[in-house]
């Protein structure tokens, strides 16, 4: 009978324990945490405001041959979401037969297009264009460009457009290249 009594004592023994340690182990006390960071995305570019910026172009028509220049322009710029709609204003002074100044060319232009990536624009652009040299010629103009941003603040593009003659002249193709401060 001893040794059954000590069998069950030490059965007991292991049995009370082991019930206290599972008791211990529903009551939980957080002693720490572990830290999570904040998930942050990097804010795209920002297209909305005004611009201002240089460029130089080519331009070709039939009976003025291909002349080249340099421009300024100036625009505006109104993001929604992934949209992109602005207008321009441009003034280009054009080579024409090696002479500098000879031809002042200027356009107004709307914009619409759409935020590709964070830092790209893509859009269609139509507008007037006059030639305010001799001879005075008006033209409709359609066609598009690309944008990259290049910093917070700078942007460089390509662009073609298509004047279709409203007032003398002809057709004309005109390829610009340009960077742009965004205030």
């Amino acid at each position: 009978m001893r040794i059954a009594a000590t069998i069950a004592l030490a059965a007991l023994a292991t049995t009370v324990p082991a019930g206290a340690a599972m008791a211990a182990d529903l009551i939980t006390v957080p002693t720490s945490t572990q830290a999570e960071l904040p998930m942050v995305d990097a804010a795209g570019f920002d297209w909305s405001g005004f611009y201002a910026g240089v460029h130089g172009t080519a331009q070709n028509g039939s009976t003025s041959g291909t002349q080249y220049g340099l421009g300024i322009q100036a625009g505006v710029n109104a993001q929604f979401d992934f949209y992109l709609l602005g207008a321009e204003v441009a003034v280009s002074g054009l080579l024409e037969n090696g002479t500098v100044g000879e031809t002042t060319y200027g356009q107004v232009l709307g914009r619409a297009g759409l935020v590709v990536s964070d830092n790209v624009a893509v859009y269609a652009a139509g507008g007037y264009g006059i030639d305010m040299g001799p001879p005075g010629e008006e033209d409709a103009l359609l066609g598009g460009g690309v944008e990259l941003a290049v910093t917070d603040d700078i942007s460089v593009r390509a662009q073609y457009l298509h004047g279709f003659p409203v007032q003398g002249g002809n057709d004309k193709n005109q390829f610009t290249l340009g960077a742009s401060y965004h205030f």
